[in-house]
C-alpha cells in the first residue's frame, strides 16, 4: 500500500513537471514508472485474442504515452484512471486493424492454429504431408468438422480483385486475367440473361387480356398494393387477386413455350 502511494506521488510530481516543461527525459521516466499499467491491460487481452503479447505491449505503450501527453494534473483525478482507457483503446485499435474481414468462431480459430502444429508433427512422423483424414483423427474431429474449420479459416481474408488467374488457379505472370475482369464478365452475362428474360416477359404480357395485364403491371411494376390497384381500376381487391393469379398462370404457360418475337421489317 505504501509502495502504491509512493508510486502515485512520484507519478504526480513528474506529471506536473512534464506539464510545465515537457521533455523526452521526463516522459521516459513516466513511461517506465507506469509501465505496469500496460502489462496489466496487455495480459488481459492475451486471453481474448491470438496476437503476440509483445505486440499488445508495444501498442499499450503508445496509449500510455498519449495519456501522459494529454493528462492535466490540475483536474485532480488519478493518472491510472486516465491512462488505462487510453492504453486499452490503443490496443483495441490495433486489434480492429488486424481483425479479419470474415470472423469465424473462436474455437474454430484455435483448432486451426492447433492443426498447423499437428501437421508439422505428422509430417515428421510420416515423412510426407498428412491427409485430411489423418489430421482430423489427430485433432479428434470428424472429417466434416475438420473440413468446415479448414475452409472457414482459409476464407477469412478476402481475395484481391487485382489477383491474376488462369484456368488452373493463381499464376504469377502478366498473361493471366484479373479476378475483377472475370467477375465483371460474369456480371455482364447475368445482366444479359436478365435483359432477355425481361424481353420475354414483355412479349408474354402482350398476349394476355388487357385487364389482367393492367392488374399485374400496377402491382408488380408500379409497386401498388392490391387495394390501391383496385381503387385505380374501379374493382374490388378480390378481383385484382383473381386477375393476378390467372395472369401468372397464363404467363407461366406462355413462357414455357418458345416465344415468336415480332419481325422487324
Amino acid at each position: 500500500m505504501a509502495y502504491q502511494t509512493s508510486l502515485q506521488s512520484q507519478t504526480m510530481e513528474l506529471l506536473v513537471a512534464y506539464r510545465n516543461q515537457p521533455s523526452v527525459h521526463l516522459r521516459n521516466r513516466l513511461v517506465r514508472l507506469n509501465f505496469g499499467l500496460v502489462r496489466q491491460v496487455a495480459h488481459r487481452f492475451t486471453r481474448q485474442c491470438a496476437e503476440p503479447y509483445e505486440d499488445l505491449e508495444q501498442c499499450g505503450a503508445l496509449g500510455l504515452i498519449a495519456a501522459i501527453e494529454r493528462f492535466d494534473p490540475i483536474k485532480g483525478y488519478a493518472f491510472s484512471s486516465f491512462a488505462v482507457p487510453s492504453i486499452r483503446g490503443e490496443i483495441l485499435h490495433y486489434l480492429r486493424d488486424r481483425a479479419n474481414t470474415v470472423r469465424i468462431p473462436r474455437h474454430w480459430h484455435q483448432l486451426y492454429q492447433k492443426s498447423q502444429k499437428v501437421k508439422q508433427i505428422l509430417l515428421a512422423e510420416l515423412g510426407r504431408q498428412p491427409s485430411e483424414q489423418e489430421l482430423a483423427d489427430k485433432l479428434g474431429l470428424s472429417i466434416n468438422e475438420w473440413c468446415s474449420v479448414r475452409i472457414a479459416a482459409s476464407n477469412r481474408v478476402p481475395i484481391s480483385l487485382d489477383l491474376r488467374l488462369s484456368s488452373k488457379g493463381q499464376v504469377p505472370n502478366n498473361s493471366a486475367r484479373q479476378l475483377e475482369d472475370i467477375i465483371l464478365d460474369a456480371c455482364d452475362q447475368i445482366e444479359k440473361i436478365n435483359q432477355e428474360e425481361r424481353l420475354d416477359l414483355f412479349f408474354a404480357l402482350e398476349k394476355i387480356e388487357k385487364s389482367t395485364n393492367e392488374a399485374i403491371q400496377l402491382v408488380f411494376v408500379n409497386q401498388l398494393s392490391r387495394q390501391e390497384a383496385a381503387r385505380q381500376l374501379g374493382v374490388s381487391p378480390a378481383t385484382i387477386t383473381r386477375r393476378i393469379n390467372r395472369g401468372i398462370a397464363e404467363l407461366r404457360d406462355i413462357l414455357q413455350k418458345p416465344l415468336l418475337l415480332p419481325t422487324v421489317v
